[in-house]
């Protein structure tokens, strides 16, 4: 594989957010060569993507050497003296020298090995497999589920039989049982004998409203017989009136 030296360095040293960083002890790698104890080189690595990078110290600008995390398997491994977090990046292509790392502590070890294993296109194309996958089952599941809810719902839909045992309605409005038309029965201000009718329609419906216990200013009342004759009293007033004056009018008849 070639790669434009530039090009990678100048990636390494973008302000592109990097996967994962830290020191790591690195033997026999391309660019660090090992030390005369056998103890490794402690180098600062970069992880961005599939690329591993190193460098000198945390403020390095040129890198020491690169690794390309595609074809290979993270997995744990023994340094070449004791070090109890070390592990190591092997290529699937033959002649390839693994790259032996360590950590400085369990959690470190574990958190790079997590990261370079999912760092390669190809763990990234299984998960979108995955994913896609999942996604195909949840929307079956969601079209099963919204059947069987419109099924239910037209099963709680059907018409219902029309009730024939209703009332009937008077004048477009239907009366309570409890309440009938002004002029049925004496309770509800039927016209006593030897009392004028329009002094009766004047007096009935106030006196009806004060016997049910209701104000004769603003009735309370869901029957339309007896709000029609309430609002109608205007009408009655008028009338008397109209007919005291039609009388006063009328001469005098002479003997």
């Amino acid at each position: 594989m070639k790669l434009n030296k530039r090009s990678v360095t100048h990636y390494a040293l973008s302000d592109s957010p990097a996967d994962h960083t830290g020191f790591l002890r690195t033997w026999g790698g391309p660019g660090t060569p090992p030390t005369p104890s056998g103890t490794g080189r402690r180098c600062w690595f970069v992880l961005k993507g599939n690329l591993l990078f190193s460098f000198e110290s945390r403020e390095g600008r040129v890198p020491l050497s690169l690794v390309v995390l595609e074809g290979c398997t993270v997995e744990l491994a023994e340094a070449p003296v004791p070090e109890e977090f070390a592990f190591a990046i092997r290529f699937d292509a033959p002649g390839v020298r693994p790259h032996l790392l360590a950590a400085d502590g369990q959690a470190a070890q574990e958190a790079w090995v997590k990261a370079l294993s999912r760092a390669s296109f190809g763990y990234m194309r299984l998960v979108v497999r995955e994913l896609e996958g999942q996604l195909q089952e949840a929307r079956q599941s969601l079209a099963l589920h919204r059947c069987a809810t419109r099924k239910v719902a037209g099963s709680r839909c059907k018409p219902q039989a029309p009730n024939h045992s209703s009332p009937s309605p008077e004048n477009g409005h239907f009366l309570p049982s409890d309440c009938s038309p002004m002029g049925s029965s004496e309770e509800g201000g039927s016209r006593p004998a030897g009392r004028d009718l329009a002094e009766w329609e004047l007096q009935g419906p106030a006196s009806f409203l004060l016997g049910k216990g209701q104000s004769p200013v603003s009735p309370e009342t869901s029957c339309f017989s007896t709000l029609h004759d309430w609002y109608g009293q205007e009408i009655v007033e008028l009338r008397r009136g109209w007919q005291q004056r039609v009388l006063g009018s009328q001469p005098e008849c002479k003997p």
